[in-house]
């Protein structure tokens, strides 16, 4: 049976846990603040630039675009997985590479490749442990602050690559918020990009009558080869919004968990140190009555 002293230790030690916790808690959610309101001014610009792009294609002569043709034969598959760089948030990255590995299981195959592009440290390491094929990899993005230049400039690279046929395919595997209790694992597939007048046909089935109307200089297949780059980018751009949201959240619910489970710790060790005690003050006490009765 434990001392006295050997629980006392055990009640400082999860006590000091505990401030360590909380302490993180708060920094998560002084972190989720500023992640959720960027992702929430963000979505309306990308439901909007999905609007126009639509009405664009529906405008455009049907000339075929390489952005929107999918390939004959897909051989060459690239996933951009977004996860976090630290632990401490629960199931969040356990669930990201799990998704990750359900679309390498149905997309493997003979003859078929499949390369990773990671934003955050725990997608690498999974990729580099897996002996997966690495091809970027990007640190100190998701959970931290960053631009859309971040987008912009892996976006570019996986245009020119998709291009050039060093891949056939193109998804993104990140986290969608849904609430604080909430993270979504999701794939998209962003290359070819997908039919875009499908995003459009809830609305038009809710007014039928409702059609975009918008004046277009140049023509709208020169707007149209202007923006299916930037549609990549913008996607790309949301899910790691999306994805640093619910990182914050994550942790913020893994670290209110913990600090509940600190408590119930401190608990259960005071009860047993409570009774230790009791049983220490009753064995002294009957010593005591058996050295006076031998006394006698």
């Amino acid at each position: 049976m434990a001392t006295l002293k050997d629980i006392q230790t055990k009640i400082v030690a999860v006590k000091k846990t505990k401030q360590i916790t909380r302490a993180m808690n708060m920094v998560a959610a002084s972190r989720l603040r500023g992640a959720q309101t960027n992702m929430e001014a963000f979505r309306p610009y990308a439901l909007k630039f999905a609007e126009v792009l639509g009405s664009l294609a529906e405008r455009s002569a049907g000339e075929d675009n390489p952005l929107l043709t999918p390939r004959d034969e897909v051989k060459k598959i690239h996933i951009v997985l977004c996860t976090s760089d630290r632990g401490l948030c629960g199931g969040f990255n356990v669930n990201l590479v799990s998704k990750a590995q359900s679309i390498f299981r149905d997309k493997a195959g003979v003859n078929i490749t499949i390369s990773f592009t990671n934003f955050g440290k725990k997608g690498r390491d999974w990729c580099r442990k897996s002996k997966k094929i690495i091809g970027r990899v990007h640190l100190g993005v998701v959970g931290a602050k960053f631009g859309f230049n971040v987008a912009s400039t892996e976006g570019r690279k996986l245009v020119e690559e998709y291009l050039s046929g060093t891949y056939d395919e193109v998804y993104v595997v990140y986290a969608e918020f849904i609430s604080l209790a909430r993270q979504v694992p999701v794939i998209k597939q962003i290359l070819p990009i997908p039919p875009i007048e499908a995003a459009e046909q809830a609305d038009e089935a809710e007014d039928a009558d409702y059609m975009p109307e918008h004046i277009c200089e140049p023509s709208p297949n020169e707007l149209l080869e202007e923006m299916l780059p930037r549609n990549v980018y913008v996607q790309l751009y949301s899910a790691l919004l999306e994805t640093s949201t619910s990182e914050h959240a994550a942790r913020m619910m893994a670290m209110d968990n913990a600090t509940k489970a600190c408590n119930d710790m401190i608990e259960n060790l005071t009860i047993v140190y409570n009774k230790a005690r009791q049983a220490a003050i009753t064995a002294e006490l009957m010593d005591i009555v058996g050295g006076a009765e031998a006394l006698r």
